[in-house]
């Protein structure tokens, strides 16, 4: 399996378009090569003119830990050339850093769910590209969640840093699948290309969209430390709109939820009676753990480890998002007054609770809050909008 990068580098045809051409490249720490030499490294040793750098959420170094902290410019100390953060004092690239090249290309491993902000900084860059008169290239990498489609779909007006478009939360798309989508429902007018991956199979067991035997790990954001965690992000993420600790802080974030005042096998027993259809795929087990920082800081939580992976694994089968909301819904049914929803300005969204900015729109609070709704009801609201997103996103599937 060829990555985009591993691709452009191979191939002399490809690169030739670049020649001449001020190059800027959009990375992380997971913009890496087959050998794993950092993408910035390999395009310069290709003989690339590379002018610029800009880095998304957690920064081209990846050494901002928690959500919501700012990086800033900087000139990169090796080769001279200005590093853009785009999540500091901008979101958007500004007029001022878009001089710097004419192709910009997008290297950066997204992890397969709307809320990952790497997918809104590229629509923000296509859009900036558009207005300028940039091309941009996207270097293809897999989608680790794969292809299955789950949540329900952003609604107007919630749009956000963790909402870049009508799409589920669980949306199957590589990051250059969706750049498609987004020249295509923004209408923006912009020279668009993807140097797509060769080989990959994103249906092929075991690793189900990321090619086990081939490609080593490397944390796209310091808090995804590996394939497991990829595959629940969909549902755990939920987690960050809540009081509940999503593993912050110890060695398996985001595959875990948890707090001081729970009873974890109380609440798999109520997940269980309430929709043991949701809990297939994977394996539930009550567990404890003690954060070293973020919620619940240096105190013992009683909590539920999602485990996607190993002999109980079934990906066709595993529902991470309505496994997380099953787990809203049965806290919510044991400790009718738990104060589940934490209430701050989450991605800078005033005015709005985290949860339903995460979600975007309020619907999944509402049904965890509603005695009287079943999980029935909450498949009633999300499958059509599953089916729908189906067939929309069928005309941009390029593997």
């Amino acid at each position: 399996m060829k990555t985009g990068i591993d691709r452009l580098l191979a191939d002399p045809a490809l690169r030739a378009p670049l020649e001449g051409k001020r190059v800027a490249l959009l990375a992380h720490p997971a913009s890496v090569t087959a050998d794993l030499t950092h993408s910035l490294d390999a395009l310069v040793a290709a003989g690339l003119d590379v002018s610029a750098v800009f880095g998304p959420q957690h920064g081209v170094r990846g050494d901002l830990q928690d959500n919501m902290m700012e990086s800033p410019d900087f000139t990169d100390p090796t080769y001279g050339m200005p590093v853009f953060s785009l999540y500091g004092e901008v979101r958007r690239p500004t007029g001022q850093s878009m001089g710097t090249f004419d192709v910009m290309l997008v290297d950066l491993q997204d992890l397969g769910c709307r809320i990952y902000t790497f997918i809104t900084t590229l629509r923000y860059v296509l859009e900036a590209a558009a207005e300028h008169g940039k091309s941009v290239w996207v270097l293809d990498r897999p989608n680790p969640a794969g292809r299955p489609i789950e949540g329900l779909t952003l609604r107007p007006g919630w749009e956000s840093f963790v909402g870049a478009g009508p799409m589920p939360m669980r949306h199957g798309l590589t990051l250059g699948e969706l750049g498609l989508w987004f020249v295509d429902h923004f209408k923006l007018d912009v020279d668009y290309r993807i140097i797509e991956m060769e080989g990959w199979t994103p249906d092929a067991a075991p690793g189900f969209g990321w090619p086990l035997e081939e490609r080593i790990w490397i944390n796209p954001s310091p808090n995804a430390p590996n394939l497991a965690m990829a595959r629940a992000y969909a549902g755990t993420v939920m987690l960050e709109g809540t009081t509940l600790s999503e593993g912050r802080g110890t060695t398996r974030p985001l595959e875990l939820f948890g707090a001081p005042d729970i009873d974890a096998r109380a609440v798999i027993a109520e997940m269980r009676a309430l929709a043991p259809q949701w809990l297939k795929g994977c394996t539930l087990r009550d567990c404890w753990f003690e954060p070293t920082f973020h919620k619940h800081v240096g105190q013992l939580c009683n909590g539920v480890h999602i485990h996607a992976e190993g002999p109980g694994y079934d990906h066709a089968a595993f529902k991470p998002w309505r496994i997380q909301a099953l787990a809203f819904k049965a806290i919510r049914r044991l400790y009718a007054n738990y104060p589940l929803w934490r209430d701050f300005p989450y991605e800078y969204e005033f005015g709005k609770l985290a949860i339903d900015v995460i979600n975007g729109g309020p619907t999944l609070r509402e049904w965890v809050d509603d005695p009287a709704a079943t999980p029935q009801d909450l498949d009633a609201l999300t499958l059509p909008d599953e089916a729908a997103w189906q067939a929309e996103r069928r005309a941009y599937l390029r593997y």
